[in-house]
């Protein structure tokens, strides 16, 4: 089955227990395994409204492995993004749970829904360092490689 890579995000309301419950939406997505979980990282807002700048965000990343498609993963994503209250009103503004598929194994894409590696995932500290725990560099992320 291939594997993916997902970072995990939340800077609003309780943000430890939103990671915790993405992470468990995730791991019961059919065909859907977690094997690897990053540690959870305090980060500074990026790129965000002004009026936002003071919410930081807490980040972590999972490895998992899937049945799924990029795109089935992807609409499932959005789906425990809904559930957990995440409207999608104002860009880059606060939210309960971000979740992004940064790599999908052997898969490249451009469409206006989705874009693997995900293009701005190597610029990101708040990216890269979880990915980090799952012992994914900056290099595998150019070259779209889950080691």
């Amino acid at each position: 089955m291939p594997r993916a890579v997902i970072a995990l995000g939340s800077n609003q309301g309780l943000r430890e227990e939103a990671l915790s419950n993405a992470r468990e939406a995730i791991a019961a997505l059919p065909g859907t395994r977690v094997l690897k979980a990053a540690r959870r990282y305090e980060t500074a807002p990026v790129d965000v409204p002004p009026q936002f700048a003071h919410l930081t965000f807490l980040n972590s990343a999972l490895l998992v492995e899937t049945a799924l498609s990029p795109e089935a993963l992807l609409a499932a994503l959005l789906g425990i993004e809904a559930g957990a209250g995440r409207v999608r009103i104002l860009r880059n503004g606060p939210r309960p749970i971000d979740l992004d598929l940064i790599l999908y194994e052997g898969e490249a894409r451009a469409t206006p829904s989705l874009t693997l590696p995900h293009p701005r995932a190597h610029l990101r500290a708040f990216v890269l360092q979880p990915l980090a725990d799952l012992g994914i560099t900056r290099a595998d992320l150019l070259a779209n490689r889950i080691p």
